[in-house]
């Protein structure tokens, strides 16, 4: 609890203490009880009537300070002094509410809020120097300690450790990094000490857009808030404008009404007029929602794709590093007459020297020191593959047109993936199946978009035509389009964005360069933040900061949430406070029965609202 916070609290149970005195200790003089009233009403209700009259010289004359004061005031000039002081107080226990549950909201974010690195430890002139990390350079090279948060992107160059990612991914499993690897700034480093070569500096880091997407997702409202925006302007004019031709007009057109009868409940009208529950509760629903989904590791621009996701209908999604790993392996290694071990090994000793995607793979999954003198000669055939002198061996490996131009009789391989046949002295000796992985992640994901009423789950991918019917089929998909270009996606999502239901919204995920047009046509863009793009993050709605696609499928559950709490909570604060206007204007309800439809329903509101923070990881 903040300071603020605290000082409401006090001025709450100092005037809660006065005003119990005031009506259980009977004075022989009653203008000792009322002195007590109007001092309760000073300590409690000082603010309020300030914070009016600042808003009446500014041109804000109708909010929830002005009806407050006029309703209190109006109390006190017709005698009912007991009633304007509970009025205030309960009205000061609503706003003690309000804000202890927008400070939990807050706190919920704020573990993000908190990534932002203080200073950078950078090496110059053969020192270290702390400075601001928007001073730091590309090229760089900074020392991050133990316990220290890693102030900028870049590469390690020297040392190992764990880094704990849970502020930026939602994951408490902490990462270990060693030379070569990238880290994210934003991260903390556990127990080792890494150098690290900068790569971007501070205002383009992981950590700069994700506090920049924090800090303005708020300006990005939803339609709920909107029309709660536009329904208090208009309405709080026109409660007013009733309430006083309530006071006035009925004692001059109804025989025997009393002035402070009717004054009485114009003023009961006023108290329950305000707004106050619509106008905390909704916004603070959606700024809860957004919450919860960073607890997760899922970013939310806005809470207009928080209110769109709850209407998902359709999920467009790539496939290289979305539903599947992104990274070439070894799949299956299929030897005649040979140890599978030593067919990987010619294999990756005949691709030592290359760089493509398939001979890391090859070299990975042999996983031992190649000693490069045992290779001779080698001699790459464009598109086909490469021959080496392997230990006075000749050695091919590469895919069926290698083996037909150099008249090798091989048996050709049914597997799914990119097959590499190997032959060693004119000889077939086997086959090893490179394919990109399907996360176990995707297959859950899939699962849970279904539980969620999602109708059609489609996959685009530019890999070929066996490959990705493979990876349908094992996902179980509605619908996959192979061997597709950029444009072709475009192309895609526009037909598909036709078919939909006039409320029904397409999410579109991706992770590469290639995805960001078709994120920005969506209507809501998922990017995956951990291995994806930084154009893809730019032109998304959503980041997933781990590459877990199931992520938005939690994600979706807290919108749909949100929403029912939402709209919870303006069916009800909007009926209770019908009710009770109509009977203050009647003259049946009291000034206590509007402090509850006030302070109450504004109260109770709140609390159903903070039930959105309660999410299970």
């Amino acid at each position: 609890m903040d300071n603020k916070m605290k000082k409401r609290l006090i001025r709450i149970i100092i005037s809660f203490l006065i005003v119990i005195i005031s009506f259980f200790i009977e004075f022989n003089n009653n203008l000792y009880n009322n002195i007590l009233f109007f001092i309760a009403y000073i300590i409690i209700g000082y603010d309020i009537v300030l914070k009016a009259i600042r808003n009446i010289s500014r041109g804000h004359v109708f909010d929830e300070n002005f009806l407050m004061t006029i309703a209190t005031i109006g109390a006190i000039l017709i005698g009912e002094l007991p009633e304007g002081v509970a009025v205030m107080l309960f009205y000061q226990v609503g706003e003690l509410f309000q804000s202890y549950a927008v400070d939990r909201s807050r706190k919920s974010v704020a573990s993000l809020m908190d990534i932002r690195p203080d200073y950078a430890n950078v090496y110059r002139n053969k020192e270290i120097s702390k400075v601001d990390p928007d001073d730091v350079s590309v090229g760089e090279i900074i020392l991050v300690k133990p316990g220290e948060k890693i102030p900028l992107d870049g590469t390690v160059i020297e040392g190992e450790s764990m880094i704990n990612t849970l502020a930026l991914t939602g994951e408490s499993i902490p990462k270990h990094v060693t030379k070569g690897e990238n880290v994210l700034s934003g991260c903390i480093n556990n127990d080792g000490t890494l150098k690290i070569r900068v790569d971007k500096e501070f205002e383009e880091s992981t950590v700069s857009k994700i506090l920049d997407l924090v800090e303005n997702a708020s300006s990005r409202k939803s339609r709920s808030e909107n029309f709660i925006s536009k329904f208090a302007k208009y309405y709080t004019p026109i409660v007013v404008i009733i309430a006083v031709v309530l006071a006035i007009v009925p004692p001059f057109i109804i025989d025997g009404a009393l002035f402070k009868d009717w004054v009485y409940r114009a003023l009961s009208f006023l108290v329950v007029s305000c707004p106050c529950a619509l106008v905390i509760s909704i916004p603070l629903s959606f700024f809860g929602g957004i919450g919860a989904a960073s607890r997760i590791g899922v970013l939310v621009k806005g809470s207009n794709y928080l209110e769109a996701l709850a209407n998902t209908e359709i999920i467009v999604c790539d496939k290289t590093g979305t539903l599947t790993e992104g990274v070439f392996k070894v799949q299956k290694v299929d030897a005649i007459d040979y140890p599978d071990e030593d067919l990987l090994k010619y294999a990756a000793y005949c691709e030592c020297f290359s760089n493509h995607p398939i001979a890391i793979s090859l070299r990975e999954a042999y996983n031992k020191n190649i000693d490069e003198s045992l290779v001779t000669k080698t001699k790459e055939i464009s598109g086909k593959g490469v021959l080496s002198i392997v230990d006075k061996r000749k050695v091919l490996v590469g895919n069926k047109k290698l083996m037909d131009k150099y008249k090798i009789d091989f048996k050709e391989s049914s597997e799914v993936g990119t097959v590499i046949y190997v032959a060693i002295d004119k000889k077939f000796v086997g086959s090893i199946v490179i394919a990109d992985k399907i996360k176990d992640d995707s297959y859950k994901a899939v699962k849970l978009f279904k539980k969620n009423n999602v109708e059609r789950i489609i996959m685009l991918t530019g890999d070929l035509e066996n490959i990705s019917k493979d990876v349908a089929n094992k996902l179980n998909l509605d619908e996959y389009y192979a061997e597709l270009l950029p444009q072709d996606k475009v192309s895609l999502v526009e037909k598909f964005i036709r078919q939909k239901s006039s409320n029904g919204k397409l999410v579109f995920i991706g992770d590469g360069i290639n995805d960001a047009p078709v994120l920005a046509l969506a209507d809501i863009g998922i990017a995956m933040g951990g291995l994806g793009s930084d154009a893809a993050i730019e032109a998304s709605d959503v980041v997933i900061m781990t590459d877990e696609v199931s992520k938005l499928a939690s994600c979706i559950e807290i919108s749909k949430k949100t929403m029912r709490i939402v709209k919870e909570n303006i069916i009800f604060a909007i009926s209770v406070k019908i009710l009770v206007l109509i009977l203050s204007a009647l003259g049946i309800a009291s000034m206590w029965a509007a402090v509850f439809a006030d302070v109450g329903v504004s109260v109770l509101a709140i609390l159903n609202a903070l039930r959105i923070l309660v999410v299970k990881k």
